[in-house]
């Protein structure tokens, strides 16, 4: 991965519109990812917090 994206830092041609768009895709992915799996436990610690409140 680390390879992967040293050459294409080192690509002198540019990103173009469709990469800048699969790069935010796979950033949104993750990010949805990431909200399923740990969502309802951030919600209960901060209705928690809350109620502590």
């Amino acid at each position: 991965m680390l390879t992967i994206f040293r050459r294409l830092m080192a690509d002198d041609q540019g990103a173009t519109l469709a990469e800048y768009g699969l790069l935010l895709m796979l950033v949104a992915l993750v990010v949805i990812g990431v909200l399923a799996t740990f969502g309802s436990s951030i919600n209960s610690m901060y209705s928690r917090s809350a109620n502590e409140l």
